[in-house]
């Protein structure tokens, strides 16, 4: 009787399976981290970039401002 259970629990593999799928969730998270940190200098130095051409081609100086919007009274 106990040698049929350990028989049944050593040929199981269901748990194998499940732990090989999170160690590649594991795995697939540590790339895209690692991907994204390495990008990061580069996308803050592009839109850095972009900004100060758009600045630069309103004629602005980068302070905001403006008289648009709304005092909530009116209609």
């Amino acid at each position: 009787m106990q040698t049929d259970l350990l028989k049944t629990f050593i040929e199981d593999d269901s748990g194998a399976t499940a732990i090989e799928y999170g160690l590649i969730a594991a795995l697939v998270s540590v790339a895209a981290i690692g991907a994204l940190t390495a990008m990061g200098g580069s996308l803050d130095t592009m839109f850095t970039t972009v900004s100060t051409e758009l600045n630069s081609a309103v004629g602005g100086g980068g302070t905001g401002g403006g008289t648009g919007g709304s005092t909530g009274g009116g209609i």
